[in-house]
């Protein structure tokens, strides 16, 4: 199914999409179109907020806007109307009409049942199908043309024609095989060729599970969870309701991101055992390789900052300890390790704080690892980020110390076996070659699952990534 209908020849009606798949409502944030305004196929004409992201929907026809149905700041289910748009204007002076029940029409033929479960849209997934039978239309597209308009809605536009039935003529769709965009710039990170995933979605489509599944060195006897990409987000920040002069009290409502993260960390904190360890470096020579490194040819044009080491130490201690990159599958009773790094980097933003990852971390060298982390940074503060880079991290890193913070006890992304805080790196006096010095110093916290990382395991990490920052040669000897 599509998430828009017709309520008369004249006048169509797009519905909230699922973008994403598993969502069941999401908040409008802005509208781009206001009654009158034109819009064409693929057009964005509003952003809503989901428990993954903002997202900007397209509307996959042309026409003119007749009605927005929720303003700004509604919270609206998937599957409800949020826009009517006249396909025809100037063409009659019919209004549009609202949905009636499908009881209150006569029903001289029904359709059957069609299979359940949720149908891909232009952006994201549709309301799953209802069991209520409703009646057939006059005029069907042909099978062909059916699957050429799925296929269309799944690359970004749409073959639907405004009000005229279409030709009799078969039109026969393309071979490629049916993926989301998000999906398919995943298997394109992964270097996947989408003709050879065996996909497992409703009608043929490739999920992201089949893609990884597709990735995966040995082929794992079933799939890991998904882990719940609110998480990957991390924090937002709560709009609060300006205050009423003289009360003690505001009460914010918990919704959208902030009620996805609250639920996943509580997820987090009483399912995987979590243990954080601790360790306090001096980092004096890390400091001055990024003053050099800031003055190196090859790095010209990307950002060099204490990130870009410490997250290159971590990329080379997983390499050292393989065994720390795992993941928990409570449903098979397994602990799946992965043979690829997805980092996790926090970024502020000005919508609050989300995670998103760099796919295959651990292949990049330092100058595409800089320039991966400058783009990441740079379009997380546009809000830009997508869902699908927030989605499938292994490992995340959390600096603290960017608020002058010391260190801290994270908490584990769920889906991820361990998370690395980098506190404040300040001038402190520190005991070198025997004689006390003013040195650069920094304390670092890592945080792991118990279930798949034991003591040893954890400190092992942890020490190699303070002994890389200590002494950045290591980055050399140990690579």
């Amino acid at each position: 199914m599509t998430t828009m209908t017709e309520t008369s020849a004249r006048f169509r009606e797009f519905k909230m999409p699922d973008v994403g798949e598993g969502l069941t409502e999401a908040e409008i944030l802005k509208w781009y179109v206001q009654p009158g305004d034109t819009v064409t196929d693929g057009q964005v004409v509003c952003e809503v907020e989901t428990a993954k992201a903002a997202v900007e929907l397209p509307i996959p026809f042309d026409g003119v806007v007749h009605e927005l149905r929720f303003p700004e700041g509604t919270t609206v289910d998937v599957g409800q109307v949020i826009i009517a748009v006249d396909v025809v204007p100037g063409g009659g002076e019919a209004v549009a009409e609202p949905v009636a029940p499908a009881a209150a029409e006569p029903e001289p033929a029904a359709e059957p049942e069609a299979p359940k479960g949720r149908q891909p849209v232009l952006v994201g997934y549709g309301v799953a199908e209802s069991s209520t039978k409703r009646r057939a239309r006059k005029s069907t597209e042909p099978p062909a043309a059916a699957a050429a308009a799925i296929q269309g809605e799944l690359n970004g536009h749409t073959t639907v024609a405004a009000d005229v039935p279409a030709p009799a003529t078969t039109v026969v769709p393309e071979s490629r095989p049916l993926a989301k965009p998000p999906v398919r710039k995943l298997a394109k990170d992964l270097g996947i060729d989408l003709a050879t995933v065996t996909p497992t979605g409703p009608g043929g489509i490739i999920t992201r599970e089949d893609v990884h599944a597709a990735a995966a060195p040995v082929p794992a006897p079933a799939s890991v969870p998904t882990a719940p990409a609110a998480v990957a987000e991390a924090v937002a920040v709560p709009v609060a309701a300006a205050p009423v002069p003289g009360a003690r009290e505001t009460r914010i409502p918990v919704k959208g991101v902030r009620k996805a993260i609250a639920q996943a960390m509580v997820g987090s904190a009483f399912t995987a055992p979590h243990v954080t360890e601790f360790v306090t470096v001096d980092v004096t020579r890390m400091m001055k390789l990024v003053a050099e490194l800031k003055e190196d040819k090859d790095m010209a044009g990307v950002r060099v900052n204490p990130l870009l080491i410490i997250a290159k130490a971590l990329l080379v201690a997983i390499k050292r300890n393989p065994e720390v990159n795992a993941a928990w599958d409570e449903a098979n009773q397994e602990i799946v390790q992965k043979h690829y790094v997805n980092l996790g980097i926090a970024a502020a933003t000005p919508r609050g704080l989300i995670v998103p990852n760099l796919k295959d971390a651990h292949d990049k060298t330092l100058p595409q690892l800089a320039a991966a982390l400058g783009e990441l940074v740079t379009t997380a503060r546009e809000g830009k980020t997508s869902p699908a880079a927030m989605a499938g991290g292994t490992v995340t890193i959390t600096n603290v110390g960017v608020f002058g913070v010391d260190t801290g006890t994270p908490i584990l992304n769920p889906g991820e076996s361990a998370i690395l805080a980098v506190g404040a790196i300040k001038l402190q006096p520190w005991v070198h070659k025997g004689k006390v010095k003013p040195r650069q110093v920094t304390t670092l916290a890592l945080s792991f699952d118990h279930r798949l990382v034991d003591g040893e395991l954890g400190s092992k990490v942890l020490a190699d990534v303070a002994a890389i920052l200590e002494q950045p040669k290591r980055l050399i000897t140990w690579a």
